[in-house]
């Protein structure tokens, strides 16, 4: 993955948390996975198309979740429900907008899919041929991490869509 992606991502986190929860982050150590991610208790999933291709994870925790969608609703949530849910999709959806905005300002056209929220730990997300530049986020309330599994898009891939394989976890008895 090109580290140039990065960025934005972490950018993106910073400025859409700030405006939106009022909270700042700091960036953690980076690392570099290939084997197949394992989720926390949220993940939510956003797929680029376009000059920049892969996908983006979003993982945290449910009481970072409701934390964060607290501070965005100025309402307090006692459950993960519905709505919580709901607001950390689409808190995952604006950061990532707000990111393929930075990568068009940069040269690099995408899209981004609607938010996928994957809810339960321990399921596997493989992301196949492509390496995960893994960022955690720490704020006032908790750790996020972003995995970015991106890449630049050769001349005629535009238009191949990547969709990363999902494998529930399984309980042994």
């Amino acid at each position: 993955m090109n580290v140039k992606f990065l960025n934005p991502f972490v950018d993106a986190a910073a400025e859409v948390l700030m405006a939106e929860a009022k909270v700042t982050i700091s960036k953690g150590t980076l690392t570099l996975q290939k084997s197949a991610m394992t989720t926390d208790e949220v993940t939510v999933l956003i797929n680029l198309v376009g000059q920049v291709q892969g996908v983006v994870l979003f993982g945290l925790s449910e009481q970072l979740g409701m934390k964060l969608v607290s501070k965005m609703m100025d309402q307090e949530f006692a459950a993960f429900d519905n709505l919580a849910q709901s607001g950390v999709a689409e808190l995952g959806n604006v950061i990532s907008g707000r990111a393929t905005v930075m990568l068009s300002d940069a040269g690099y056209q995408s899209t981004i899919s609607p938010p996928t929220m994957i809810t339960g730990k321990g399921v596997q997300i493989s992301t196949l041929d492509f390496p995960r530049i893994v960022v955690p986020l720490t704020c006032e309330f908790g750790v996020m991490v972003i995995h970015l599994a991106l890449r630049e898009s050769q001349a005629g891939e535009w238009n191949d869509n990547f969709v990363p394989l999902i494998k529930q976890a399984t309980t042994s008895k």
